[in-house]
């Protein structure tokens, strides 16, 4: 029985997330509210309360959802000496456009977090985690850098923090312009041509 009912919680859990997504993208996350999510996925709002704290762990819940594969790739990178950071890097970055290209969840939760969030009060907590996984990300790829210029022997142009930082705003741009007119251009494509070239421009080349 104590089997069947974690079953259970982690089912309704399951919901509770697929139904945020549907309302979220409908309704943007600020007019969202509890009920609405409660009332998409057939339970009661106590329901929601069980498993998430308010709208802003939901929210970072579903979020999770999507960039937690995305995140531990970026964090793998360098543990195997046998590997080319900047060859983990490239593959890891573009796993991510190839998700988001290609998976309608992730896809649907990036548009989310990037075309229907407003960062009011109750969401300050999204904000946050937001920040956090920016900066995150970027202190990956600068470390990623700063491996694979020592193993060329190359002298960054630019300091390692302010290469990432420009890597990091490049990747973003790219899923921006995407999101807004997945037609205009192919993501994976075009996002490996210009982190190539990025990179070229550093002195760094697989």
């Amino acid at each position: 029985m104590p089997r069947r009912t974690k079953e259970d919680a982690q089912a309704t859990r399951h919901q509770l997330l697929e139904a945020a997504q549907r309302v979220f993208a409908d309704k943007g996350v600020s007019r969202t509210s509890l009920q609405d999510i409660a009332q998409a996925a057939g339970v009661s709002r106590g329901a929601i309360y069980w498993h998430f704290k308010n709208k802003a762990d939901l929210f970072n819940a579903m979020m999770e959802c999507a960039i937690l594969p995305m995140e531990q790739a970026m964090q793998r990178i360098g543990h195997d000496a046998r590997q080319d950071p900047l060859v983990e890097l490239e593959r890891a970055m573009l796993q991510t456009m190839h998700s988001i290209a290609t998976d309608a969840s992730t896809r649907a939760i990036f548009e989310i977090a990037t075309q229907k969030v407003e960062y009011v009060d109750e969401l300050l907590a999204v904000k946050q985690r937001h920040a956090k996984c920016s900066a995150d990300g970027t202190l990956e790829m600068q470390r990623s850098l700063q491996e694979a210029a020592a193993r060329r022997s190359v002298r960054l142009p630019i300091a390692a923090d302010v290469a990432a930082l420009g890597l990091h705003a490049l990747m973003v741009g790219l899923i921006h312009s995407w999101m807004l007119a997945p037609e205009s251009f192919e993501l994976v494509a075009v996002s490996k041509s210009g982190i190539r070239t990025y990179l070229a421009g550093l002195g760094l080349q697989a």
